[in-house]
């Protein structure tokens, strides 16, 4: 017996997927099950050529998408390190009016 990925009337509102079972078309001998995934029921078998073509294609977009990243990431940590100088700056002079502030207050004290 071999177990497809096909789909039951009552296991179409579940969760997950119900399998059938059905005779095996080797020479397994009677009571071994063979699981089969759902997606290798439906696609023909390819050609070499055609998934070497398609490995590339995926390898040329993963490339192109990591580099897309790499740029994204650059430009983000100089905007972080442009906020950081402006904050260092603003916190060198709310400092520098602190200090002027106390001393003119230490003053009139006197």
């Amino acid at each position: 017996m071999a177990v497809t990925g096909e789909e039951t009337e009552s296991a179409a509102t579940g969760d997950m997927p119900a399998y059938q079972i059905r005779s095996p078309s080797s020479g397994l001998p009677p009571g071994v099950v063979m699981a089969v995934s759902p997606g290798a029921m439906h696609c023909p078998p390819q050609n070499a050529e055609e998934v070497t073509r398609k490995r590339e294609v995926r390898l040329m977009k993963n490339r192109e998408a990591a580099r897309e990243c790499r740029k994204k990431k650059k430009e983000y940590v100089k905007c972080l390190e442009n906020r950081v100088a402006v904050l260092e700056n603003q916190n060198k002079t709310l400092i520098e009016e602190l200090k002027a502030l106390k001393d003119i207050y230490c003053h009139k004290q006197e």
